[in-house]
């Protein structure tokens, strides 16, 4: 569930599931929605292929009408794998909601603000091309201590999110004994989020600013800002180019600028997509160029198996912080299956 304010990957998909309903009277509504991706693939780091279990969840969504205009909620989801091939099912999402169809949703509890939702200018799979570069070290778009109010009237749309951390969280494996759960104490910090988009004929214009700010510690404070531009106005495809900056208080020459451009092509059930970015760092020897290249073939509603290629010219380091064994980075393919409801 959790991503860095820094590296974030593509979310966006070709087609958008629909959430089974289960229940419908009295203006109580029950829905539930799932996802599952299996994958045969490599990766940076290492170039030997494996399967690996991407994504095995699933949510209830309840609700409960208030009147005609308002309806107060609650969401509960199950995360089975919270990383590849974990073995511990846990929580996902799990929050209270009020819902207007007049003036937006504002949510509480565990669940991912605006940022989290960045890199909708293209289709890909499983390899992002670094919309906001990997600079910093907290996770915090996505937590359990958070706000999100959603809007959107089909032309103007916002999303505002405020995340604390207080009472810190349990990680699934304890880095002492390998396979007990630790507690790890809240960091005390405030970070805020937020995006607006506007809609113009085949035009989604979209500007985000986020801020990660420290109490107590040393850690420094982070910023980020950008913009994302969609066009489908050419007929079967859809072109996208983003800008996304990151200032970090806590760091010397660990600024960076990211420019990604990418575009998708859709062919009856097929659906091809490519992006370039190019991110440009405070210490030019971390400069980085990234690539993606895929196509995916729609075998039933939201259910795509797909085969994607990706690369880029910077470098993994294989060993240890203090015993560095820096290598070329090599090329990343994945084969993979994927379903959503």
């Amino acid at each position: 569930m959790k991503k860095t304010l820094v590296a974030l990957s593509i979310l966006a998909a070709a087609t958008s599931a629909q959430a089974i309903e289960l229940y419908n009277q009295d203006g109580v509504t029950v829905d539930i929605h799932g996802d599952i991706e299996v994958t045969y693939q490599n990766s940076f780091s290492n170039s030997s292929m494996s399967q690996q279990i991407e994504d095995a969840d699933f949510g209830f969504d309840v609700r409960y009408a208030l009147n005609d205009d308002l309806s107060f909620g609650g969401y509960w989801a199950f995360d089975g794998s919270e990383s590849n091939n974990a073995e511990v099912t846990r929580s996902g999402d799990v929050y209270v909601a009020l819902y207007s169809k007049t003036y937006g949703s504002i949510k509480f509890g565990r669940l991912c603000t605006a940022v989290d939702d960045l890199g909708g200018i293209t289709n890909d799979y499983q390899f992002d091309v670094n919309k906001l570069y990997n600079a910093g070290s907290d996770d915090v778009t996505c937590a359990d201590e958070a706000i999100r109010y959603d809007y959107d009237n089909g032309t103007f749309y916002t999303t505002l999110g405020f995340i604390q951390d207080k009472i810190g969280h349990s990680d699934l494996i304890d880095s002492v004994t390998g396979g007990q759960i630790q507690t790890v104490e809240g960091d005390d910090f405030n970070y805020y989020d937020g995006r607006f988009g506007y809609r113009v004929a085949d035009l989604d214009l979209s500007a985000f600013f986020a801020s990660l700010n420290y109490n107590e510690t040393s850690n420094g404070d982070e910023k980020a800002y950008g913009f994302e531009a969609d066009y489908s106005g050419f007929e079967s495809i859809r072109l996208g180019i983003g800008y996304y900056a990151t200032k970090m208080d806590h760091a010397d020459d660990a600024d960076t600028d990211v420019v990604t451009v990418g575009a998708d092509y859709y062919l009856g059930k097929w659906t091809f997509a490519t992006a370039y970015s190019h991110s440009s760092h405070d210490d030019s020897d971390m400069d980085v160029n990234s690539w993606f290249v895929n196509a995916g073939y729609n075998l039933a509603p939201n259910t795509t198996a797909y085969v994607e290629v990706a690369g880029n010219d910077g470098e993994t380091n294989l060993g240890t912080t203090a015993n560095p064994d820096f290598r070329d980075n090599t090329t990343g393919v994945a084969i993979g299956v994927k379903a959503s409801f």
